[in-house]
Order: C-alpha cells, then structure tokens, then sequence
C-alpha cells in the first residue's frame, strides 16, 4: 500500500474525555480537527459501567454511553473522527510528523496529545470476568457503590494507602493486601492506614482467585506467601491498586517525561517541551485521574493550541 500524506491544523491523538473535549473546543474555534481514537475508542471509561460523578448527569451514566454522548457532540462541531491508531511521531522539526497505522503520514501544525493511561492489573481472568461487577481500578469513582460494604484493595504503595483511607470512609470493612511483609508507601500515608479502625492489613499476602456468583464478586481467595495458608475473605467488592501506565511509549525520546512516563507539562498549561505539541488528561496527571479534570484539561489543550496558531499568524503577519 502506498504512503498517503495529508495535512492538518490540529490533530488530536486519543479520544477520551481530554480528546473529545479538546475537539469539541478546537473544532468550535475553527481549527478543522482531526481525531485519530486509538484502539480503546472512548478511552477507560468504556469499561467502566455507572459513572455518578460527571456534572451534568443527575441520574448518572453509563461510561459507554457518556463516551457516545462526547463523540456526539465533538462531531456536531465538524471534528473528523476517525479510528486508527498513531504508530510513530516525529517532533523534530515543523510541521510535527505523526505516522498512522504505520502508513499514512500526516503532518501537523499543532497535535494535543490524549493517550490516556491503563490501569496496571494483576492479570488475573477473574479480574476481567468481573471488571465493572465488583472489581475495579478507582476507588474515587467507584467507592460509592459499596456503601456499608466489605471490600479488598490490593497495593502497597501511596495510591493504595490512599484510597483504602477513602473506602473506609464509606465501607464497613476494607481488607489490604500487601504482597511483601512492608508498604512502600510513605511513613505518613502509612501511618494514616494504621490509625484507621476498620482496615485490617494482610501482609505477605497475594491474591490467588477473585471469587463470584457470576454476576458479582463475592470473595478473594488469597494466599499467605510465607506460610502457605490459603484463605477466603468475604468482599463484595475489590479494589486494585498498583498503578498506571501512561501510553507514551511513542513519545519517548521526543517529549519530556517522569521517570514513570507521564508527560510533563509547564505548570499552569498543557504546553509540553516542544513547541505546537500539547498533552492533557490522564497522559500527564498522576494525581486526579478523573473524567472531569481531564475534560478540564482537554479545554485547556485546545486554547493553548489555538492561542499559539494566532500568536504564529500574528508573527507571519508582522
């Protein structure tokens, strides 16, 4: 197949909250956006099911469904969405070259980049069998539905620390489980853990099975890695916790990162270290990662990137 070329104002990789949002913002200034989605179109929150917290829907929404609703109206405004996925970037020089599905090239004046991150999970069938049904990778957003209830969150880090804090706010029990026989987390979040009546910590503990009826999660089935005993522990709901995984991958080398992967930003903007290259959502922020504050941030993608086309007219002009 022959390398087709094309070029563009301002393409958008990604095509979650950040993206949608950024498109819907961009294309309403003009700029003849162009989407490419990735191969999760909609982003994480396609796997998620009731999404509560989003201003606007008072009965809530189904992540799905919220997603279609953004593609909608990013649409509406004349975004050109398309599915594919970008394979190589080359911020080298201006115009910024992007490759798509390892054929087509385009070039472009701006690119606000909306990867998003994925969930680390443990990798276990049962996850994924009950992911949405009990099992989930936020407690921020998914918490609230296990009011009063028992759960599990495995993790030793700050993330975990953190979030069994928040679930024991709303759960009768939260049991967390930690691999080795200490947390990694930070003397005060552990502190913070320990000074919370009903978390109950399970060290040296890994999970073996995520146990359900077949519509939800009823138990954890883990096992004591110095002793050997295996135990069930009655949850209905479980939380993991390990991390994320910005999807930056195709941009290192070429954008600042941390050491992690995520993608640094001036502070205050979404400017990135390149010129004309702008980053929003979960692909640059390790501390919210929620549907609202990456729609923020895809706004604020789509001004700046505006802002520096007119600033680049203005100077041509000049």
């Amino acid at each position: 197949m022959s390398q087709e070329n094309e070029h563009v104002q301002c393409l958008i990789i990604g095509s979650g909250p950040a993206g949608y949002t950024a498109a819907i913002y961009a294309a309403r200034a003009d700029l003849k956006p162009i989407m490419y989605t990735g191969m999760q179109a909609g982003g994480q929150l396609t796997q998620t099911t009731d999404v509560e917290n989003f201003p606007g829907y008072p009965q809530g929404i189904m992540g799905p469904e919220m997603m279609e609703d953004f593609r909608k109206q990013a649409e509406r405004f004349g975004t050109d969405i398309r599915f594919g996925y970008v394979s190589s970037v080359d911020f080298s020089s201006a115009p910024h070259k992007v490759v798509v599905d390892e054929i087509k090239t385009i070039t472009a004046d701006t690119v606000i980049i909306a990867t998003g991150a994925t969930a680390k999970w443990l990798g276990l069938p049962s996850e994924q069998q009950y992911n949405g049904f009990g099992v989930s990778a936020c407690a921020v957003c998914d918490g609230f539905f296990f009011k009063g209830q028992d759960v599990a969150i495995v993790g030793a880090g700050d993330t975990a620390a953190e979030e069994a804090t928040y679930l024991a706010k709303l759960c009768k029990t939260v049991h967390l489980l930690v691999r080795r026989d200490e947390f990694r987390a930070s003397k005060a979040m552990v502190s913070r853990v320990l000074a919370t009546p009903n978390i109950v910590v399970h060290y040296n503990t890994e999970t073996r099975e995520i146990l359900g009826n077949g519509k939800n999660v009823t138990a954890v089935k883990v096992i004591n890695n110095k002793t050997s005993e295996e135990i069930d522990i009655a949850v209905e709901g479980f939380f993991v916790a390990i991390g994320h995984k910005p999807n930056t991958d195709i941009f290192k080398g070429q954008l600042d990162m941390d050491e992690t992967g995520y993608l640094l930003t001036k502070p205050g903007s979404t400017l990135t270290n390149i010129e004309g290259v702008f980053a929003c959502g979960d692909v640059q922020d390790m501390y919210y990662r929620q549907a609202v504050t990456a729609a923020g941030s895809g706004c604020m993608a789509a001004l700046d990137a505006e802002r520096y086309l007119a600033a680049k007219e203005h100077a041509v002009e000049a």
